[in-house]
């Protein structure tokens, strides 16, 4: 079974107990469901690197409105009914910029999601839909 090494990033604004998480859908396919940023980690790249990264091509956010908290969680992900794992490191950003409630990002990438544009809004964490993929597991570490 191969593994693919994942970054995810969860990025919250406000105290502990307003605290929101910012969530995106891909516009006109809702159906993929609600996620963080986040991606892979290519060859020989480092996973910091990979996080600033995936972060700058999925939200168009720059450094200076995210602060580093901190690395919260790293576990394998098994998808049913595929033979692959994924190795997913999460961590969390407390997000500094001026007060936008919902934005769309076009990702500019060399990846299959170039030109794909996304929906992002904010969701308080204590009422926070299901999110895609298991990518909500370590919300509860925040």
């Amino acid at each position: 079974m191969r593994t693919k090494r994942k970054v995810f990033a969860y990025i919250t604004r406000g105290e502990k107990e307003n605290r929101e998480l910012l969530v995106f859908e891909y516009k006109g396919e809702p159906e993929v469901g609600l996620q963080v940023p986040g991606g892979t980690i290519e060859d020989d790249e480092l996973l910091i690197d990979a996080l600033y990264r995936e972060v700058k091509e999925e939200t168009g956010l720059p450094r200076e409105v995210i602060d580093f908290a901190g690395k919260i969680h790293k576990y394998t992900y098994y998808p049913e009914h595929q033979d692959k794992a994924y190795e997913r490191n999460i961590f969390h950003f407390e997000y500094t910029g001026e007060p936008v409630e919902q934005f769309e990002h076009m990702i500019k990438s060399y990846g299959r999601d170039n030109g794909m544009t996304l929906l992002f809004r904010w969701e308080p964490i204590k009422n926070l839909p299901q999110l895609a993929e298991e990518q909500d597991k370590a919300i509860e570490l925040l």
